[in-house]
C-alpha cells in the first residue's frame, strides 16, 4: 500500500514535518505502506504558477499523481490565523481544480502544529470541514501537537490512536478491492449467467466490501 504524507512546515527542521513522520511512522507499523513525503515548501512556486497558467509543472504533477494514487494520507499543516496555512490550502485548491474528485473516498488523517493548545479546533473547525468538502474519509481522531505537547504525556497516545484509525481504513479500502482479473484468474462457472448470485463469500479468494460508514463506527465503538 502506498502512504502519502503533505507537510506544509516552512522552517528546517520543522515541527510540523516531525508530526507528519511521526504519524507515518505509526500508520506503517501497523500495515505495510510504502512512505512519500510532499514537502509543500518545495511547491510552492509551482503551486503559483498553476493559478496563473492553469497547467502544474511536472514537480506539482507528479505531487498530484501521488495523492491520486495512494490508499491513504496524512495531511499536516502549522496554524495561521486560527486556521490552515495559506500554502496548504493552496496545494488542495489546485489539486481539486484539476480534478474535483481526486480524494473521493481517501482515506485521510488530519493534524496540525502551533504555539499554543488554543488554537487545537483547528482540526474541527478548519481542516475537517476543507476535507469533507473534497469527499474525503476523515478518521475520528485528528492530531495537533503545540509547543508544550513536545516529549509531554498525551501527544503519543493520540498519534497511536489516529495512526490506528487511518491503517484500519486502508487495510479494509484495500481488502474491498477486487481483485484484477488475468488471462488465468477464475472465470464464472459454466453455465452462469451475468448478474447471477455469486459464490458464498467463504470461498478462497473471495472479497467483503465493508462502507466507510461501518469501519467508522465500528473504530468509535472500540475506542
Amino acid at each position: 500500500m502506498k502512504l502519502v504524507v503533505v507537510s506544509a512546515g516552512l522552517g528546517v527542521p520543522s515541527s510540523t514535518r516531525l508530526l507528519g513522520d511521526r504519524l507515518a511512522a505509526a500508520t506503517a507499523g501497523r500495515t505495510p505502506a510504502d512512505v512519500r513525503v510532499i514537502e509543500l515548501r518545495d511547491l510552492a512556486v509551482a503551486i503559483a504558477h498553476n493559478f496563473t497558467s492553469g497547467f502544474p509543472g511536472a514537480a506539482l504533477s507528479a505531487a498530484f499523481d501521488a495523492l491520486t494514487a495512494a490508499d491513504g494520507l496524512v495531511v499536516v499543516t502549522p496554524v495561521f490565523s486560527a486556521s490552515y496555512s495559506g500554502l496548504f490550502k493552496s496545494f488542495f485548491d489546485a489539486l481539486s481544480g484539476g480534478d474535483p474528485d481526486a480524494l473521493a473516498g481517501k482515506p485521510v488523517l488530519i493534524a496540525a502544529t502551533g504555539g499554543t493548545a488554543r488554537h487545537s479546533l483547528v482540526l474541527d473547525h478548519a481542516l475537517r470541514p476543507l476535507f469533507a468538502h473534497l469527499k474525503a474519509v476523515v478518521v475520528p481522531t485528528g492530531v495537533y501537537a503545540a509547543a508544550e505537547d513536545w516529549g509531554a504525556e498525551g501527544l503519543d497516545g493520540r498519534i497511536e490512536r489516529a495512526a490506528g484509525e487511518l491503517a484500519a481504513l486502508m487495510t479494509g479500502l484495500s481488502a474491498g478491492r477486487p481483485a484484477e482479473r488475468t488471462g488465468t484468474g477464475r472465470e464464472a462457472p459454466a453455465g452462469q449467467a451475468d448478474g447471477a448470485e455469486e459464490p458464498a463469500a467463504e470461498e478462497a479468494g473471495a472479497f467483503r466490501v465493508v462502507p466507510f460508514e461501518q469501519q467508522l463506527a465500528a473504530l468509535r465503538a472500540t475506542g
